[in-house]
């Protein structure tokens, strides 16, 4: 990835007002030839109160690859990407029409525990967030309060594995008694992320996850997102073009609530069918 290893001014849209041309498009990013629907949405619409936040959105979201979810502040990408884990639920006066489906499987039903599909549906936001705990209590917690193991010998594995899967194990196996909270910017983004994959999720979400990370640390978390894409459903709201070129086989563009179009991400970057789109990916707003 070393020519796509940092998130430079160049690759982004200007912050100028002046236009420029589309971000390239990562060659070795895959396609989506014959992948399987993960996530559903058909025709969702998402209200805070009386005010409306989201008209009508429906997309197929595909396994084991990236999608990216782009388009200027307060169109509603991160709006829908809670939808997904029903984050919004938290939300007082927050209502949510239309079908969602993960698997196949209505997230919205009655039957449905959000707390459990959370632990299908996990999220990295856009600040770390690790637990005032040690590393490996940080990877653990998850598996303890689910009861995925009371053996010791098998939590060991669990957050070994997490943490290699998060490309972390190398650089802190050796103190994983000391506190999560202590590690660099990236370095607790990456444990956030282990903390996540421990509990087996379906689908992972991320918000921005590296808007508050360095170059250096952006390229880890960018190069971990292309291995992990092999194993599950990623789901990025970002707003860096260069990032959505790099990391996503599937790009969807939101606009004033609406999703303007979405498609494969050379598409979207290189043959988009709508003029809002081309506009925005080459910084003539936003």
């Amino acid at each position: 990835m070393e020519e796509f290893s940092s998130a430079s001014a160049s690759g982004d849209r200007a912050s100028n007002g002046m236009s420029m041309s589309a971000p390239m498009v990562k060659s070795a990013a895959g396609s989506l030839a014959g992948t399987a629907t993960k996530v559903s949405a058909r025709d969702v619409n998402v209200f805070y109160g009386e005010k409306q936040a989201l008209f009508d959105v429906s997309i197929e979201i595909p396994d084991r690859a990236v999608t990216a979810f782009i388009g200027p502040s307060g169109c509603g990408k991160t709006t829908f990407l809670r939808c997904i884990n029903r984050m919004n639920d938290t939300i007082d006066g927050c209502r949510v029409k239309g079908v969602l489906e993960v698997e196949g499987k209505d997230a919205y039903a009655r039957n449905v525990d959000p707390v459990v599909l959370r632990t299908r549906v996990g999220m990295v936001f856009q600040k770390p967030n690790p637990f005032p705990k040690t590393i490996y209590e940080n990877v653990a917690y998850g598996p303890r309060i689910h009861g995925m193991t009371k053996v010791k010998a098998d939590m060991d594995v669990i957050v070994e594995k997490s943490l290699r899967r998060a490309g972390l194990w190398e650089e802190v196996k050796d103190r994983l008694n000391q506190p999560g909270t202590g590690l660099s910017g990236g370095q607790q983004q990456r444990l956030v992320i282990a903390r996540t994959v421990a509990v087996n999720p379906d689908v992972i979400l991320m918000d921005e996850p590296c808007s508050a990370l360095d170059p250096i640390a952006t390229a880890k978390i960018e190069e971990l997102i292309d291995e992990m894409r092999e194993n599950y459903c990623i789901i990025i709201v970002t707003h860096s073009m260069a990032q959505a070129a790099r990391v996503s086989q599937k790009t969807a563009f939101f606009h004033m609530g609406k999703l303007v179009e979405t498609g494969p991400t050379e598409d979207i970057f290189t043959n988009p069918r709508d003029s809002r789109t081309q506009d925005y990916i080459t910084g003539r707003f936003g």
